[in-house]
């Protein structure tokens, strides 16, 4: 019996796996986390990047520990996109080594995030249009994040604190409060598009 070359077939077949771009986040016997996926930053690493962007919780919050996630990669393997199984786009990851939101994304820090930190928030005369993926304006914003910065990752809400969007913010806080003109928020994805499209699924 070759003890060596069991070990050295089990490596094998554990490599060929872990080329198959799923993570999973269960933690195995020795409390260590499992990834499968091979090729630039884990969902370890990603979760350092989303708490410094975000904020501390952040990164849990994004790719749970204990969840099943799809990272899709690049051809030489930089994570892109992280896809819920069941839920669609959580965020992608860009080349500057920032998030972009998708609404997955967006409702999962909306659960962790105290408002209203990285929100911008509308009223009922908005409400329908940023739905339906629609920019939105400066005038019609009632409160919006203090640190809110141009080219942000931010949440869309309503004043009842229902998640409408997520985008990025294209004026700064004191801006979006002060100015009557301007666009405040580029929406990437709005709650009713996301709807339809699973709905198409």
């Amino acid at each position: 019996m070759s003890v060596n070359g069991d070990e050295n077939e089990d490596e094998s077949r554990n490599e060929r796996k872990s080329e198959s771009g799923t993570v999973n986040g269960n933690e195995d016997g020795n409390g260590r986390e499992r990834q499968t996926a091979t090729g630039g930053a884990d969902l370890s690493s990603l979760r350092i990047i989303a708490d410094y962007q975000f904020g501390a919780g952040a990164g849990e919050a994004l790719f749970p520990p204990a969840e099943t996630l799809e990272v899709r990669r690049t051809s030489s393997g930089r994570p892109q996109q992280i896809h819920a199984n069941a839920d669609g786009r959580i965020a992608s990851f860009g080349t500057d080594g920032r998030f972009t939101l998708g609404l997955e994304g967006g409702r999962r820090l909306d659960t962790v995030l105290e408002s209203p930190a990285y929100r911008v928030i509308v009223d009922d005369e908005s409400e329908p249009f940023v739905r339906d993926g629609k920019n939105v304006f400066a005038k019609f914003v009632s409160d919006v994040g203090r640190d809110v910065r141009p080219g942000d990752e931010v949440l869309v809400t309503h004043e009842r604190g229902e998640l409408l969007a997520v985008g990025r913010a294209e004026l700064a806080a004191d801006a979006i409060r002060d100015f009557e003109t301007g666009m405040a928020v580029k929406v990437r994805e709005g709650a009713d598009e996301s709807a339809e499209s699973d709905e198409g699924q």
